[in-house]
């Protein structure tokens, strides 16, 4: 029997909505300036599939790492952790 590998997951904010079935997701990081010590935000958009289009723009969501889906989209939506007000 196979064991499947540890898959990602990350925390991000949905950017863009407006295309069928998917989703871009915006997720932020902080990484320490190599020389001057300051922490820096970096951000990260990644495509994920939202099977049934119940994500908005603005909402919190949990991405999850899966088979690629097409050429940009290889990560699919597990939660919606908060709604957009």
């Amino acid at each position: 029997m196979e064991t499947r590998k540890i898959r990602k997951e990350r925390v991000g904010l949905v950017v863009s909505s407006k295309m069928d079935k998917s989703i871009v997701v915006m997720v932020e990081r902080k990484v320490k300036h190599p020389i001057y010590g300051k922490f820096v935000k970096k951000t990260t958009k990644f495509m994920a599939h939202d099977e049934k289009n119940d994500s908005n723009e603005g909402d919190t969501v949990k991405i999850m790492e899966t088979r690629p889906m097409s050429k940009n989209k290889c990560w699919r939506l597990v939660e919606i952790i908060e709604r957009a007000k």
